[in-house]
């Protein structure tokens, strides 16, 4: 019992250490110690099986099987550890429609469609939390009254003379620059936006003043794409 808890002590420690993209592991690379994880378990185990004579062989047998099952996930999961991860980060965002979830390897940013069949997208405004519908149509960024005060905009000193037309008939608003807009990774500052009077306009836009910023966006079936 003794070896088999010290080959569990030895796997999770390996295991902590490639994870951690730290280097070389006791002199070894990461591949290395990836693979010697398994043979550290069958090591272990056959010294177990030599002290535990008493032990019958189809124990030692399952004993072997296991282990060796459990080291072999672990390697296969740390050779596939960035696919494994893109798969969780694609699977919380369908779960979490809005979420801008960063691709850790290209940077770039997905969001799920949402269930009305629009993207909203999660932003930060001046720091504060908004979320925006995705509109190409929307020559600008749009805030609702309700969005621009929670982000710090001072809307009593706006000047709404700018006819708009909103999905609850045509308004005014008024021209404000952004101090800062936030979607994933992405940071933009000093963007031009439109701010609606109250109760014109229920869901904030992000619009092309934002999206002409980028080098590219995509939309494929039920994901956006936004490229820095």
């Amino acid at each position: 019992m003794l070896f088999v808890a010290f080959a569990i002590l030895i796997v999770v420690g390996l295991a902590v250490a490639i994870s951690a993209d730290a280097g070389a592991v006791f002199g070894l690379t990461q591949a290395q110690t990836a693979s010697a994880i398994p043979l550290v378990v069958i090591g272990t185990l056959v010294a177990s099986a030599l002290v535990g004579r008493r032990h019958r062989l189809g124990e030692i047998l399952s004993g072997f099987v296991i282990w060796i099952a459990i080291g072999g996930i672990l390697v296969l999961g740390y050779t596939y550890r960035g696919d494994i991860e893109r798969m969780g980060q694609r699977v919380f965002g369908a779960l979490q429609p809005g979420a801008a979830i960063v691709d850790p390897q290209t940077g770039n940013v997905h969001v799920s469609r949402s269930f009305g069949g629009s993207f909203s997208v999660d932003t930060s405004v001046n720091g504060a939390k908004v979320p925006m519908i995705f509109d190409t149509g929307a020559s600008a960024v749009v805030l609702s009254h309700t969005d621009a005060v929670t982000a710090g905009i001072d809307t009593d000193s706006l000047r709404y003379t700018i006819p708009v037309q909103t999905a609850n008939g045509t308004g005014t608003a008024a021209s404000i620059r952004i101090e800062q807009i936030e979607v994933g990774n992405i940071v933009r500052r000093n963007i031009r936006a439109f701010v609606v009077e109250d109760n014109a306009l229920e869901t904030s836009l992000l619009g092309m003043t934002f999206l002409e910023t980028l080098s590219r966006y995509t939309v494929s079936q039920d994901s956006l794409e936004l490229h820095d």
